[in-house]
């Protein structure tokens, strides 16, 4: 009897997952070394900012006095080898955190920088790449950026750059977003912070970290970043917590970052948690682990993919910097196919089969497939990308390693049912 029957798999996609799953062991086992040195330096972090259970509890209003939420913040310090940590359910996203630092650490006439190209689509407006009345250039705050070259920084320009005008802050995003590019490691990121520093030691270095948290056993922040950026409902939240995010950095960089999220005068004295502090704590405990399972699913994605015939970024025996795959469908219709099937596959609404629609932030109609506990939570397993040529699925996220398995497997079986295969 085939036990995936009752999920609509065939006995032919079980054997090519069997198959791939004996050629990917060596490969889950250097993930699963990651996961243990990570859980090794959360439960250090709890350990040692002496985390109990009174700093469950909840506060409202205007949040004095929270216990828990500057144990949190220090815990979050700690595992960052920061001197700072700003971290509230206040944020509601990756993009509003980045967004938060933009306007905290920027003033008119200053120079924001990006050197891994074009930001991810949701900062066009924060930005003013995209006409917007509230934009950082509605405010006389400049923007330029450098675009990679050979999926590196491009030292050259970086350079002369620097040395022709007075830049503020330079933002580096690690992951790739709706690009071709590769996502950038983190020796990458340290080489190009101390190539910067050498330069000018005054400017601030700021990194989106969405994605990659505890893929490897270091974060920027270990590396020279002065703040680094991300999301609870990615990585971190270990998809437990119900949104949030983080900021971490040199402390007076984090003073100005609590002003502009809440006020200037009280900033991060203020900020009701509102009885979450217990999930952001319990997802971070889990995060190594479910982070783990998210790699294990991505590299499982990315070869039998491969074998199906679909090129894929990275392959499975690449260096992993994020939870993102990449699979160039170069057909309208198998990008729909795909999601759909991963839809499919999911906990929650997989009688729904989503299609392509405009979303705010994005210039292109995007599909995306999210069965999640969580609205928009991409460490759960998701699949999303633009219609626009060549037509690229972004996968991420899957809370255990055989969830995200069987749900692959289902976009699969809905990719090749009509197809000769």
């Amino acid at each position: 009897m085939n036990p995936y029957k009752m999920l609509g798999i065939s006995e032919k996609i079980i054997e090519l997952a069997r198959v791939c799953e004996k050629e990917l062991q060596n490969r889950f086992k250097l993930v699963e070394e990651v996961c243990t040195y990570n859980s090794m330096k959360v439960l250090s972090a709890f350990q040692k900012n002496g985390l109990n259970e009174s700093h469950f509890g909840a506060t409202s209003g205007y949040g004095y006095n929270d216990m828990g939420r500057e144990v949190i913040e220090k815990i979050f310090a700690t595992i960052f080898k920061a001197e700072d940590a700003l971290v509230r359910c206040q944020m509601v996203s990756g993009s509003h955190a980045l967004s938060t630092c933009f306007f905290a650490l920027l003033r008119p006439s200053d120079l924001l920088l990006s050197i891994s190209g074009l930001p991810y689509d949701t900062l066009h407006e924060v930005i003013g790449i995209k006409e917007n009345s509230s934009s950082l250039k509605s405010f006389g705050i400049l923007y330029d950026q450098i675009d990679l070259i050979e999926n590196d920084f491009d030292y050259e320009r970086i350079a002369a750059y620097l040395k022709e005008h007075k830049v503020k802050v330079i933002e580096i995003q690690r992951s790739k977003g709706y690009s071709t590019r590769k996502s950038l490691s983190i020796e990458q990121v340290e080489k190009v912070i101390h190539f910067i520093k050498e330069i000018d030691k005054e400017v601030i270095v700021m990194v989106d970290n969405c994605y990659c948290e505890f893929v490897g056993d270091k974060e920027p922040s270990e590396v020279g970043a002065d703040i680094v950026v991300g999301s609870l409902i990615k990585n971190l939240g270990g998809g437990i917590a119900p949104n949030g995010a983080y900021i971490v950095g040199r402390k007076d960089l984090i003073e100005l970052c609590g002003e502009r999220l809440t006020l200037p005068g009280e900033g991060r004295e203020v900020g009701p948690t509102l009885g979450i502090n217990k999930s952001i704590l319990q997802g971070l405990f889990f995060a190594p682990s479910v982070v783990a399972s998210s790699l294990k699913t991505a590299i499982f994605t990315s070869l039998i993919l491969e074998k199906l015939g679909y090129s894929v970024e990275p392959t499975y025996n690449e260096e992993r910097v994020d939870i993102v795959e990449n699979i160039i469908f170069r057909s309208r219709e198998d990008l729909i196919k795909y999601c759909q099937g991963i839809q499919a596959g999911s906990p929650i609404d997989s009688a729904f089969a989503p299609i392509p629609g405009d979303m705010p932030g994005y210039e292109d109609e995007i599909i995306m497939a999210s069965g999640s506990f969580t609205q928009g939570s991409s460490i759960e397993l998701s699949c999303d990308g633009p219609l626009r040529k060549p037509f690229i699925a972004y996968q991420q996220g899957g809370l255990t390693y055989e969830y995200g398995k069987l749900g692959v497997l289902k976009a699969i079986e809905n990719l090749v049912k009509d197809s000769l295969w």
